[in-house]
């Protein structure tokens, strides 16, 4: 009795290594239980632990809802592995409610234990010790109520957490499931795509086997056409452009001559009719038949004559229909056929001391060669400009040293003077535009343009092809704009 008396409860002394083994481990659990303590009327107290841990299931609970919220921004891959992830989690924490378990059970024992020596000592001691272990044993009752609370939620937590990991270890394998689909489809797309890119390369290495050998060809068309220049160069001969423009140049000449012959013995052919008729021509018509020619009326026993005292006028003849159309202000001996008179035939009557006489081309006014070819690649631009002089301005001559320049475009026609506009107009059925007819030696390249009822021109043209190209790109133009150009009293349409 006085060595249990001497026992002090919650402080050292020198007796302490030879205090009974059974006490201690009510002094080792005590960090690890709550802490009590007496109160007033034998209330007992516990005292503030530290800071709260969420419970378990919380913490599982929230996981899977920011697993689940995220789902939608992952790939399939890496929603497998977040997964997983969850699966592991979830491993882990099944295993921490089993060391948890197994710890709830070693603590069972130990109060059961602490239990049974706290009894053996109450009938030892005797007054206030006695009091104190009676107050050590209604705390390990209580401790023993709580853990057992304790354990029925942790074999709750336990059950939800199985089922979690359960629902992870299923999302898991349908994850991986479908991976391994798109990896499937993904080798079955890089397998078509490898395919694909074997037949491109076949068909490179086809096409370059191909160049290579048109290559070849074409080097030894190449080394022909080096070795007969080489040829050329060593004879000294002239070039090919040089030898164009000789043969181009002779063929016109003989054309020329040609037509001369032609027309010639046409005029025979139509004088031995009417030397059969008794009708003997005393004017004719002399000049080649087309299109940037010059015709002049000439006596037929070739001696000169004054034609200020006689009257002509010119007309125009269609080869099929045989109808005159007048020529209106074609009174001069000489006329230059324009585009409009091409395929028609040219007449020209003279009235003289009460008489009228007729000279006639002996066929068809023919085309200048390769104008309309011209005509129709200019029509491809959206304006051509051509460097005329002013001869007339109003009916008025015009000093002729200034250039000006005539622009034909697709919608109107402008004339200008350096910077200065002359003239300016769109086309309408009021513009007029056809060849000077008017006579003179420059005739073949002069042009009537009257763009407006009070403004006219008479221009004239480096050369006749131009003249009449400029006719005939301004009628064109007009044309696609519903309008029709003609010259001063000419008959609508053509």
């Amino acid at each position: 009795m006085t060595w249990a008396a001497t026992l002090d409860y919650g402080r050292k002394t020198k007796n302490e290594d030879i205090r009974p083994g059974p006490l201690r481990p009510a002094n080792i659990i005590r960090n690890k239980f709550p802490t009590y303590k007496n109160g007033s009327n034998g209330i007992v107290i516990k005292l503030a632990d530290g800071p709260e841990v969420p419970p378990l299931k919380e913490v599982v609970a929230k996981e899977t809802e920011e697993l689940l919220d995220r789902r939608q921004r992952f790939s399939v891959r890496e929603l497998a592995m977040k997964f997983e992830k969850g699966l592991n989690t979830a491993t882990l924490l099944s295993k921490e409610v089993k060391w948890r378990q197994v710890a709830l059970l070693e603590r069972d024992i130990l109060l059961k234990n602490l239990k049974s020596v706290l009894e053996s000592l109450r009938g030892q001691v005797t007054g206030k010790t006695k009091d104190e272990i009676e107050e050590s044993i209604s705390m390990v009752e209580i401790l023993a109520v709580q853990l057992s609370k304790r354990e029925a939620e942790l074999i709750q937590q336990k059950t939800e957490v199985t089922e979690l990991a359960k629902s992870l270890k299923l999302a898991s394998e349908d994850a991986k499931r479908i991976v391994e689909e798109e990896r499937v489809n993904a080798n079955t797309e890089v397998e078509s795509a490898r395919s694909a890119v074997q037949r491109v390369q076949e068909a490179l290495q086809e096409h370059e086997k191909m160049s290579k050998k048109t290559g070849k060809q074409d080097m030894e068309e190449l080394k022909k056409e080096v070795r007969v220049a080489r040829r050329i160069k060593m004879l000294h001969c002239p070039s090919k452009a040089m030898d164009l423009e000789n043969e181009i140049k002779t063929l016109r000449k003989t054309f020329s001559e040609k037509s001369v012959d032609c027309v010639n013995l046409l005029k025979e052919l139509e004088l031995h009719k009417r030397l059969k008729g008794n009708d003997i021509p005393v004017f004719d018509l002399e000049g080649l038949q087309c299109l940037g020619s010059m015709l002049h009326i000439v006596c037929q026993n070739g001696t000169p004559m004054d034609f200020s005292n006689i009257s002509v006028q010119w007309f125009r003849i269609h080869p099929k229909e045989s109808n005159k159309e007048i020529i209106s202000g074609a009174t001069r001996p000489a006329y230059a056929p324009e585009p409009h008179d091409v395929g028609r035939y040219m007449q020209a009557e003279i009235n003289f001391g009460g008489e009228t006489a007729i000279a006639k081309t002996a066929g068809l006014v023919d085309p200048d060669a390769g104008l309309v070819d011209y005509v129709e690649t200019l029509v491809r631009k959206p304006e051509t400009e051509f460097n005329v002089v002013v001869l007339q301005l109003n009916g008025i001559d015009q000093p002729k040293e200034a250039v000006h320049v005539l622009n034909v475009g697709r919608l109107r026609m402008r004339l200008s003077k350096g910077k200065t506009v002359v003239a300016k107009e769109f086309y309408s059925s009021s513009m007029q535009l056809c060849g000077v007819r008017g006579g003179g030696e420059a005739a073949s390249q002069a042009m009537f343009w009257r763009p407006r009822s009070d403004l006219s021109f008479a221009v004239a043209f480096e050369t006749a092809r131009e003249r009449n190209t400029a006719i005939m790109l301004a009628r064109r133009f007009a044309i696609d704009c519903n309008i029709i150009l003609a010259g001063p009293g000419d008959k609508t349409p053509w």
